[in-house]
């Protein structure tokens, strides 16, 4: 499996994409390499009210917006935006993320909205242990990190959980986003969908590639104008 050295969410990801704060060069904040995984996502969380957006990747949404509603769990949830959209179109959802500090505010805005379909719990991935066979769903929304990640294995142990006829879906940034050129781009490491379904090399007897490519989704960049993001995009069902 291969350890990333990249971003939302310990590296576990909201992303660049989704407006987080920057510093004066539109850059994100460089991780200090003297804290531990856990210890950086706390600091990033606890420098501002809210580091994501809110809204669910749309990306996501108009994947998912197809299945019928179960249970479902979203990999480095951050603030909730994906769990509680989910919710919302009657799932029940539960998100994991290394933040305390993000998990709190999830599970405060889920209270808010009513949403008791959305559940939240803070822990660390890479000693997590899905329980098997128990959801329709995986979601990893820019499953990317500044910081260490065995991104590959945990996905690999998040298919575990998935029931026969579930999907894994995996969303990540295949390209820096427009406002950068790719000598500044300093954000987690690119994806492609392909590599990502190669490196996870689930059984073909046991899952079908329903998709893996690249798709557009409309963005605003950092001066207010409009622009286009491009996301690798990876579709798994288990037979």
């Amino acid at each position: 499996a291969r350890v990333l050295p990249c971003r939302p969410r310990f590296c576990q990801a909201r992303s660049m994409t989704e407006h987080p704060q920057h510093d004066a060069s539109g850059h994100p904040p460089h991780p200090d390499e003297s804290l531990s995984p856990a210890e950086h996502w706390e600091q990033r969380y606890s420098e501002a009210d809210r580091v994501w957006s809110g809204k669910a990747n749309a990306t996501m949404t108009s994947i998912v917006g197809e299945l019928p509603p179960g249970r479902a769990i979203d990999l480095g949830c951050g603030e909730g935006g994906d769990v509680l959209w989910l919710a919302e179109q009657g799932w029940h959802a539960h998100g994991l993320d290394i933040s305390t500090v993000a998990i709190e505010r999830a599970r405060d805005e889920a209270a808010a909205r009513g949403l008791e379909g959305a559940t939240f719990t803070a822990t660390d991935l890479s000693a997590w242990q899905p329980e098997p066979d128990s959801v329709e769903l995986v979601t990893a929304s820019f499953f990317q990190s500044h910081v260490a990640l065995d991104r590959i294995e945990i996905l690999r142990r998040a298919a575990g959980a998935i029931r026969s006829g579930g999907h894994l879906v995996v969303i990540s940034h295949a390209q820096p986003p427009p406002w950068s050129s790719h000598h500044q781009h300093e954000g987690p490491e690119l994806v492609s969908a392909r590599d990502d379904a190669a490196e996870l090399a689930l059984p073909s007897d046991a899952w079908v590639v329903e998709a893996a490519d690249e798709r557009s989704r409309p963005a605003v960049g950092h001066d207010g104008e409009p622009s286009e993001l491009i996301d690798a995009v990876l579709v798994l069902r288990r037979r």
